[in-house]
């Protein structure tokens, strides 16, 4: 009963995670064949940080399940989010002191999937009904 409970959260956060990762592989590829590979690799660096770090956030948001573990439930999701808040901020120092990137595809792509995390939920929600 209670991994049935967890079970459309996950399957909702596999779905948009597989969905961020194909937008960010898509526009990696387009933005390296149109422009340049440099600019290939800032977009799947940019958008590859979001992912990462929202896929880490997924993990610990769903560890566990049902009312008896309602404080672990709120723990993990509130601790998911702050690792997600400093994995991003780490991933962010990472890439612009130790690679040379290109700034503008970085942070586009890292806006555009950010986008797509906010609205795409509410497509799969209306979907259902």
């Amino acid at each position: 009963m209670v991994t049935t409970l967890a079970k459309p959260g996950r399957e909702l956060a596999k779905r948009l995670l597989m969905i961020e990762a194909s937008v960010v592989i898509i526009l990696a590829i387009v933005m390296g064949v149109t422009v340049n590979p440099s600019w290939g690799v800032s977009a799947l660096i940019g958008g590859g940080i979001f992912v990462l770090a929202n896929a880490v956030f997924s993990l610990c948001a769903f560890l566990y399940a049902g009312a008896r573990a309602i404080k672990m439930v709120a723990f993990t999701f509130y601790a998911g989010e702050a690792l997600k808040i400093l994995l991003t901020i780490v991933m962010f120092i990472l890439a612009y002191v130790y690679m040379e990137l290109e700034l503008f595809p970085l942070k586009l792509t890292y806006l555009l999937v950010l986008l797509i995390n906010m609205f795409a939920p509410v497509f799969f929600i209306n979907k259902r009904k």
